[in-house]
């Protein structure tokens, strides 16, 4: 449980409801661990979880909405890594040829 960060506390320090952290782990947008003490996030997802939250409440973007732009970022990266991929092979070529 070292890693592992209570939902409540975060909810607290940031002002927000529990709910939140529920809603965002029903669109599979965070993982949450369970115990019989409570519920808890990862260390490594806070970052992620700070930025959603700002999307939702810094922005007003409903949960839908945060769903969306999430995917689309995450597309967006992925084509990003394969556009590096494909720039660095075309310099490989282009090195090998000239």
């Amino acid at each position: 449980m070292e890693n592992l960060i209570a939902a409540s506390i975060f909810c607290s320090q940031h002002n927000i409801e529990v709910s939140f952290i529920h809603s965002l782990q029903d669109y599979g947008l965070i993982e949450t661990t369970t115990t019989d003490q409570g519920v808890f996030v990862q260390a490594d997802q806070l970052q992620e979880l700070e930025r959603l939250m700002r999307l939702h409440y810094d922005l007003h973007i409903n949960l839908e909405g945060v769903d969306a732009v999430t995917q689309l970022l995450k597309r967006m990266e992925k084509l990003q890594e394969e556009m590096m991929y494909l720039k660095n092979r075309l310099r490989l070529y282009e090195g090998a040829v000239g």
